[in-house]
């Protein structure tokens, strides 16, 4: 083989490849690290997901109570420019910071977050019902205050509450409010590594 046939096929190796890991990373799917405790009980610092892009960019399915999803925060202001709207599409080389968390509320659910007096524990009343929420991992939560986003409120359509399984240490929607649609990146499909702890996630039966 020439040097020239050698440098053609490589090329042609490497185009292909970059425009596959494009496609797949834009239109499909795309692996996450885990950064903080927020999800602790579901997800430790440090464990990669693999995030599926299609039921949300193309709404083939709704979005439903439980499910986990990566998303920008809509406090973010999100960087400009052609550059910048590539690698938040690929999912590489981006600088904006991504969250994840659970919906807990969505759109017409009227909500209220308060701590058990008993257990001290978080508890979401969703239409007036309690949250059976058996993903929890705190022995303790975070106390609304005034300034907080606990409610009682009506979740507007098109937004979703979401909250950290973590309750005692996420910065989540009691912050910074209901997050719309539109800043979502994909849902959470499985935990891939660390190989001992592999999961396939599905959306819990309240």
């Amino acid at each position: 083989m020439s040097v020239k046939s050698f440098l053609h096929e490589t090329i042609e190796t490497v185009v292909i490849v970059a425009v596959l890991v494009i496609v797949i990373r834009g239109f499909i799917g795309e692996p996450r690290w885990i950064p903080s405790a927020s999800m602790r009980g579901t997800l430790l610092e440090g464990d990669r997901v693999f995030i599926e892009k299609v039921t949300t960019k193309y709404h083939l399915r709704d979005i439903r109570r439980g499910d986990i999803l990566v998303f920008y925060p809509q406090f973010s202001k999100l960087a400009a420019g052609y550059w910048a709207k590539f690698t938040r599409f690929v999912g590489l080389f981006d600088k904006n910071e991504a969250y994840i968390k659970r919906v807990v509320a969505l759109g017409g659910d009227n909500y209220k977050i308060s701590t058990d007096p008993k257990t001290g524990r978080s508890q979401v009343f969703i239409n007036g019902k309690l949250l059976k929420e058996d993903y929890l991992y705190e022995d303790r939560t975070i106390d609304c205050t005034k300034n907080m986003f606990c409610g009682p409120a009506i979740v507007p359509k098109g937004y979703f509450l979401m909250l950290g399984d973590n309750r005692a240490n996420s910065q989540d929607g009691r912050f910074w409010g209901l997050l719309p649609q539109d800043r979502v990146i994909g849902k959470a499909l499985f935990l891939f590594w660390p190989l001992n702890r592999i999961t396939v996630f599905t959306t819990p039966k309240y």
